[in-house]
């Protein structure tokens, strides 16, 4: 197998509701290349998300493999799991999920805090990042007070920070107006080519979804590619 070969063998996932399971995803088999762009789309409720956060190891399948490099990722433990996300996988969400205190470089550093990584290094790579998503003048502001596209690129950038192999996005979109959905759109395109990371959208924004290589959808809890 390739480097930087992603694949869901079989995977399956159901939940419980008012008492009798819901299945959600059925069997899904997926492969994503090192650097492709694809898109998520489909009806709300269809699992579009329970995809993403098993592809992102914040949930476990009941049925299935999700390979990388040829190792099957969750034969590891949870905290083995942790330091894969951390280390191998950004995250951005439709809620940008900052710390409203914490300014936008305290913000974007955490990742790498978290991660272990210390000195000066770590602030001159949030530094680095924050000037490539045009931040380089709101370091020192408060999460809380940047406007909504503000936030929504320093959620980019500590996604970003660490150059994970894989950077996953749900809904980045969904709760800016149409001038910022834009810049946004570029600058997740952008940083896909220079970055090299294979990147999920998880979306409604058909814009968006037209940006990557490949679309698919759910279809009774499978993956259908759109042609």
């Amino acid at each position: 197998m390739d480097d930087g070969m992603l694949k869901l063998i079989g995977v399956s996932k159901a939940y419980e509701a008012g008492g009798m399971p819901v299945e959600v995803l059925r069997d899904v088999n997926l492969s994503m290349k090192s650097g492709e762009k694809i898109s998520v789309t489909g009806a709300s409720g269809i699992g579009k998300s329970t995809l993403l956060h098993i592809i992102g190891t914040l949930d476990r399948p009941d049925e299935g493999r999700l390979i990388w490099n040829s190792q099957d990722v969750f034969s590891s433990n949870d905290e083995e799991l942790a330091h894969f996300r951390n280390r191998t996988i950004g995250f951005v969400f439709q809620f940008h999920h900052l710390l409203p205190e914490f300014s936008a470089l305290e913000n974007t550093m955490l990742p790498l805090l978290i991660g272990g990584d210390r000195g000066y290094e770590v602030q001159e790579s949030a530094e680095a990042i924050l000037d490539r998503v045009g931040l380089s003048h709101r370091l020192h502001h408060r999460a809380g007070a940047l406007s909504g596209g503000e936030q929504q690129r320093v959620a980019i950038a500590r996604a970003v920070v660490g150059r994970p192999q894989i950077l996953l996005a749900d809904e980045p979109t969904g709760n800016l107006d149409g001038k910022n959905s834009s810049q946004v759109h570029e600058l997740l395109n952008e940083l896909n080519q220079e970055l090299g990371m294979t990147l999920v959208v998880v979306t409604h924004n058909m814009e968006l979804a037209g940006l990557m290589d490949r679309q698919i959808t759910l279809e009774g809890g499978q993956v259908v590619e759109r042609i």
